[in-house]
């Protein structure tokens, strides 16, 4: 979004008070589901400040009440439009826990290309992230994290994971091997992937692993 300057400081979220105005409400859910609505439509370069206002029907000025810059507004509408992802398997050997896993991301990225480009989105930024201070990227990036990195961390922190893959698993370092060459493919070969590639993945990391330990 070109538009990110600094402006008003936003409302607090719609949680904090009861007796907030519902205008207030209404206006800042107006401008979310016209983010959200050019955003699944045409991508993050049709998410304009200009465009955001004219299809929600509110002022620029009240845009920057809500947000305090165009990019928490395409952070917010992001986070609408995110698919669900199932949890984790609970049961079975770790290497078919891991490909379950893996197969679902890689439908993620082939049936909800949304989901790779925030991933993209969220790769390009260039602030650290204990000095960024828009919320809504703070919030896409913490749910990115616990709903999409939670059935990951569970099974690779099991116990089983740790007796097969050694206590001194870094998870970070894991989840790159696993996932990392899925996000590459879906950005740059565009090849379809199946389980049986994902098994592969799997396999390599574990025999990695193994001779690791």
């Amino acid at each position: 979004m070109p538009d990110s300057r600094a402006a008003t400081p936003p409302d607090p979220p719609e949680e904090g008070g009861r007796d907030r105005d519902p205008r207030v409400v209404r206006s800042r859910n107006r401008l979310v589901q016209a983010a959200s609505g050019l955003l699944a439509e045409g991508g993050v370069q049709a998410v304009t400040i200009d465009a955001v206002t004219r299809t929600a029907g509110v002022a620029r000025a009240t845009l920057y009440r809500h947000f305090a810059t165009g990019t928490d507004l395409l952070a917010t509408a992001f986070e609408q439009l995110l698919p669900p992802v199932a949890p984790a398997p609970d049961s079975g050997p770790l290497r078919d826990r891991l490909v379950t896993l893996l197969t679902g991301q890689a439908r993620l990225l082939e049936d909800a290309p949304l989901y790779a480009t925030v991933l993209s989105w969220l790769g390009m930024d260039t602030v650290p992230a204990a000095d960024d201070e828009r919320p809504g990227r703070r919030r896409l990036r913490r749910r990115i994290v616990d709903q999409y990195r939670q059935p990951f961390d569970a099974v690779l922190t099991s116990p089983d994971a740790a007796a097969e893959l050694g206590d001194d698993l870094d998870v970070a370092t894991a989840l790159a091997q696993l996932v990392g060459p899925l996000i590459f493919n879906r950005l740059v070969t565009h090849e379809p992937v199946g389980a049986d590639f994902c098994a592969r993945l799997v396999d390599d990391f574990l025999t990695a692993r193994a001779h690791h330990r």
